[in-house]
């Protein structure tokens, strides 16, 4: 039996929380979030979010969802005033 494997890339965001963990969003698939103690563990644990997520949907016969090619998230700081 051949197995095919479909290699597919979505764009993951890492936060530090207060405890310094860091949490991993997943913007094109309705924000679902995990999280590791460390950035390395949260990228594994991202991985296989996302891929229990997809198989969920290849059970269910439904297509996988695509990640919007023109999406590219940005971090700016913005400088604002606050009355003193």
């Amino acid at each position: 039996m051949d197995i095919q494997i479909k290699q597919l890339e979505y764009t993951v965001i890492f936060e530090p929380d207060e405890d310094g963990c860091y949490v991993a969003y997943v913007p094109a698939l309705d924000n679902i979030a995990t999280q590791g103690e460390t950035l390395s563990e949260a990228k594994a644990m991202a991985k296989d979010l996302i891929q229990g997520y997809l198989q969920t949907f290849k059970k269910k016969g439904l297509p996988l969802p695509k990640e919007n090619v023109s999406y590219k998230p940005r971090i700016e700081k913005l400088m604002v005033g606050v009355l003193k």
